[in-house]
Order: C-alpha cells, then structure tokens, then sequence
C-alpha cells in the first residue's frame, strides 16, 4: 500500500466520523508495532493538506520489557518533525512478576491505556489516536459476540469524560495487509514485542478464524464489517458518508 492511499483511507474515516477538529492537538500511541507507526505516517501525512489545522504528538508508554529500544522510533519522530516521549513504567514487572497474571491481557490494556491517557493529558493534547484496523474492529466483534454475547466493538470516536479526552480511530478502513504491505514499502523501524504471551491469546484465536473464515468464504471478512457499520451499535457516532473518499 502506498502512502496515497493510506492517507485516502484515513481521510475517509476521519471525516466520515468527524475525528478531528479545528485546534485539536492529537497524540498518536505508539507501541513500535506496525500499526502504531503507520498510523503515524498517515496522521502526518493528513496534517499537511486537511483543511481543519491540528498539532501531533507521539507517545509511547514502555512497558519495562528490557529488550525493548525504542531508539529507532525516536530517530522517525525526528524524520517526521513529531514531538515524540517515552513513558517508563512497571508494567511488565507487576504483570509476570509479582501477580504471575495466567491472562494479563485485559489488565495490561487498561493499565497501558491509564498511563498513556494521563500522559497525553500532560502534554496538552485532547484527543488520543489508536491503531486499530478493520481487522481489529472485527476481531473485537467475533470476541465480544463468542465470549460476551452481545454484538459489540469499539467506536470509531469515544469521549472519555472522566479524561475529558476523544479517542479516534483512524484506521478503522485499512485492512491488515495493507498495513503490512505498508510496513514492508517504507520499511518502519519495527520494535517487536517481548510479552511472553504474544500469539497466544484470544484475540489471536479471533484472527485465525476470521483469516480461515475469509478462504472458505470469500468476501466473508468485508460483509462482516459492513455488518458492524449498519449494525447501529450502542456508543457509535453518526456516520456522514462521503462520496468522493476511498470505499472501505
């Protein structure tokens, strides 16, 4: 996937779901995964020619795992002109370590995400950018629908009114491999992930099956998303469609 188009389908979901707004200073979260940086180029990208100004800034929150550097995203946050901070923190230690979590996975998303929302705060932003894709988005359906019962996943747009702070997805029309193909064309300085579960979890399980769904039934993982769109799920903004943006 070019940059082109990446930044079409970043566009199309920003205004489809009114992300962002005049003045708004946005922190991307960065993992150092693919998709995180991805994002990055295309909120930069998009910075430059949308007609609603916005500042950017970049934030990672460092989980403690010591084989993580992050040098080489600090050196892109330079290329890129983003203000770019490294949040250390325990995480790590007190998941595997002191409260041997067996599935630590709800915990550390909601620990990570109270370090990282209380960061962006400090640095004045009042919007959070995430990296999920259209892939994450249906995962997180087959989850929710599997193992909770309910037709669920989460909203292109969320207000956080404890944090007085929008989170976005702009992501949410780019597909998977496009975003590795991305990876791959302008070779994004990677820092892979040391959680000792990593590929192990349900969300992986979710991803497998949606992959093996999608071969037996071709088409399958697109209907599937369009169900989410027109499936008037509880939270979800107004979506204002757009005839000249990228198609989903």
């Amino acid at each position: 996937m070019k940059l082109q188009q990446l930044l079409s389908y970043t566009r199309k979901a920003v205004d489809e779901y009114q992300m962002i707004e005049q003045g708004d200073h946005i922190a991307v979260g960065i993992s150092g995964g693919k998709d995180s940086l991805t994002l990055l180029y295309a909120l930069k990208g998009l910075q430059r020619f949308y007609p609603k100004r916005f500042e950017l800034s970049a934030v990672t929150i460092d989980l403690g795992y010591r084989e993580c550097d992050f040098t080489p995203v600090t050196e892109l946050c330079k290329e890129l002109e983003v203000p770019y901070r490294i949040i250390k923190t325990d995480i790590a230690h007190i998941l595997f370590e002191e409260r041997e979590e067996p599935n630590p996975c709800s915990l550390c998303a909601k620990m990570r995400k109270g370090v990282l929302n209380q960061a962006v705060k400090e640095i004045g932003c009042n919007k959070v950018a995430y990296a999920h894709h259209k892939d994450d988005i249906i995962e997180t359906m087959i989850l929710s629908l599997f193992f909770e019962g309910r037709f669920y996943s989460f909203s292109p747009r969320t207000y956080l009114d404890r944090m007085e702070l929008t989170v976005i997805r702009p992501m949410m029309y780019v597909d998977e491999a496009d975003v590795v193909g991305f990876q791959n064309k302008y070779s994004l300085p990677v820092v892979t992930s040391r959680c000792p579960i990593d590929g192990y979890t349900k969300r992986q399980y979710a991803k497998e099956l949606l992959a093996q769904l999608n071969r037996d039934h071709p088409g399958v993982k697109q209907r599937m998303f369009t169900a989410i769109l027109n499936g008037n799920i509880k939270g979800w903004p107004k979506r204002t469609l757009h005839t000249r943006s990228a198609q989903p």
